[in-house]
């Protein structure tokens, strides 16, 4: 792959483990990292032009390859169809976590970064609230930020047959490689073997797999954390009948 044409997306989900894969990804010898971390063209960025794009990546010697994670990207509407007009052979990594946990650790995410003063019971029950009217908005305009749609979503992001079900009407299954975030950091080096696999690479092993950017908070009450658990379970069935994906 010549040139500054990425080759692989992690495109999600948020809170699942995207940061450390990517490290442990572009410790490979033949694969060189982008310029900036987590680069969000497809969703943030998309005023810019491919160009700016394709400079957030380095010039590739032979045999090389790169590729970007920006894990807004499974969820934002406008994105897989997006990436599809510019990169329709892309291979895309998608990260899946218990959502409930997903959801908990969102949650003092946004509480650390400043962007939430809600108590967790509050901002989940508000949360149809704070979206309501937004998607609609980004998917007619194309140009719209909604704060909102991407800080705010601790249950709809966890709702992920839907957004794999709308990449997967436009990428066939087969450029996607669906991962369990418990299974990268229980079984680092089999779940990297997997993934180089699929990067056609040959193996490579890390001395230690450091997990990056973990969320750091106090225990959940037993009852908030199994009425997620009890609101995503019908998602988590329809995701396991359409992927074979149990979390």
């Amino acid at each position: 792959m010549k040139g500054k044409k990425p080759y692989f997306l992690i495109i999600g989900a948020q809170k699942c483990g995207t940061n450390s894969l990517y490290n442990y990804l572009v410790q490979h010898p033949l694969i060189a990292p982008s310029l900036q971390h987590e680069i969000h063209y497809f969703d943030l960025n998309f005023d810019k032009d491919l160009e700016w794009y394709q400079s957030q990546f380095p010039e590739l010697e032979p045999g090389m390859i790169t590729g970007e994670s920006s894990p807004y990207y499974l969820f934002h509407p406008l994105v897989a169809q997006r990436v599809f007009e510019e990169y329709p052979q892309m291979k895309l990594i998608v990260l899946l976590r218990d959502p409930a946990q997903r959801a908990i650790s969102h949650y003092y995410h946004e509480v650390r970064l400043g962007s939430e003063s809600l108590s967790l019971k509050e901002a989940i029950a508000k949360e149809q609230t704070r979206l309501k009217g937004e998607v609609d908005k980004i998917i007619q305009t194309g140009t719209y930020y909604s704060f909102n749609h991407q800080h705010y979503t601790y249950l709809a992001r966890g709702k992920y047959i839907e957004q794999l079900k709308n990449w997967m009407s436009i990428f066939p299954k087969e450029q996607f490689l669906m991962l369990k975030s418990e299974n990268l950091f229980s079984c680092p080096q089999e779940t990297m073997n997997k993934v180089f696999q699929f990067l056609e690479l040959p193996a490579n092993s890390l001395q230690t797999y450091p997990q990056y950017n973990p969320g750091n908070y106090s225990q959940t009450s037993e009852e908030i954390y199994q009425e997620l658990v009890e609101y995503f379970q019908p998602y988590n069935q329809k995701l396991d009948e359409y992927m074979r994906i149990n979390l």
